[in-house]
């Protein structure tokens, strides 16, 4: 059920070695990446309380609550400090810094392995969750556990979970949150509620998008929201890929994708979802990648965009011709 302790120690035993420790996660964050990484700050800090840790990234807006991010001071050296990466599978996704400019690195990702980016890499694509790894670690070493960390951990697990719907929700993601709720009590109503509400402008935004959802004749649905249609809902360019789970049973589309224009950083967000066919690899050739049912990417223009649709409707006429033939 649970992995060779081994791999727990090789990360503890790292911890224990550097007084600097800068946790990183992916552009872009979800409450995965934000959970992983300021869940994992506080279980470090509750353990050894005379470190210095640094969480940092560009924040998201809609998930301020989750916790502050950190500036990494300028007398922070590379050679005297570890960085951990979480929920990030490739060095070009890492927000904030470069994991090949750090001596000493971990990653802590459960996404399909594409490169290798740190000295020590713990990669399990079975896991719910990179929350639910966090969460394995801490346990499985009997760490302290305060109700502050968990809360944030199980904010991700219940995010990248969709409420434990997905099919990567397994008898261990259950197993270990019974673990942590019987072991810290958290207020597991005041985590849906930070998830869940919305405000006014966002759910006419929904709204929006659900009004303008295209159909390839493959069968492919697909928005491209540019920043007029943003500032229109005063939402920012993570909402829509924040959102796209709230389109999974519309039968109409096994593929579904939003694209959304970020403009401080010039290209498109690009979100992407699967019910059925396995749409990763064909992210990956677009310059992204993720899960087998949920990847992402960036591009730069709408003809980018339109190329990555073409390839999805080749994935789903041979998925469909597969199973459905």
């Amino acid at each position: 059920m649970f992995l060779n302790n081994n791999i727990y120690k090789q990360i503890y035993n790292k911890i224990n070695k550097f007084e600097t420790i800068v946790i990183a996660r992916h552009v872009g964050p979800d409450p995965d990446a934000l959970g992983s990484s300021l869940g994992l700050k506080q279980i470090i800090i509750d353990n050894f309380p005379n470190k210095k840790v640094y969480t940092i990234g560009k924040p998201a807006k809609r998930f301020k609550y989750m916790g502050d991010l950190d500036i990494l001071p300028e007398d922070t050296t590379n050679d005297k400090t570890l960085l951990i990466v979480t929920d990030t599978p490739d060095h070009r996704r890492v927000d904030g810094v470069d994991p090949r400019n750090f001596v000493n690195s971990i990653k802590i990702d459960h996404h399909p392995f594409i490169e290798k980016t740190c000295d020590i890499e713990w990669i399990d694509d079975t896991s719910s969750s990179a929350c639910q790894m966090i969460l394995e670690f801490a346990l499985n070493l009997d760490l302290k556990l305060s109700s502050e960390a968990c809360e944030k951990l199980y904010t991700g697990i219940v995010a990248d979970t969709n409420r434990f719907l997905f099919t990567y929700t397994s008898v261990k993601t259950f197993i270990l949150v019974g673990k942590m709720l019987k072991k810290t009590n958290i207020d597991i109503n005041k985590v849906y509620e930070n998830l869940y509400l919305r405000s006014y402008n966002e759910i006419k935004f929904q709204g929006y998008m659900s009004l303008n959802f295209n159909v390839t004749k493959g069968g492919v649905g697909y928005i491209i929201i540019d920043d007029e249609v943003l500032k229109k809902y005063d939402v920012d360019p993570a909402t829509p890929g924040n959102m796209i789970n709230n389109f999974n049973y519309i039968e109409d589309f096994k593929i579904w994708l939003t694209a959304t224009l970020d403009r401080d950083l010039g290209t498109y967000r690009i979100s992407v979802r699967s019910r059925g066919p396995i749409i990763n690899k064909t992210l990956e050739k677009h310059g992204g990648g993720g899960h087998i049912f949920a990847s992402g990417t960036r591009l730069k223009s709408k003809e980018d965009i339109m190329k990555l649709i073409d390839d999805l409707n080749i994935v789903l006429m041979e998925y469909e011709e597969e199973y459905d033939g």
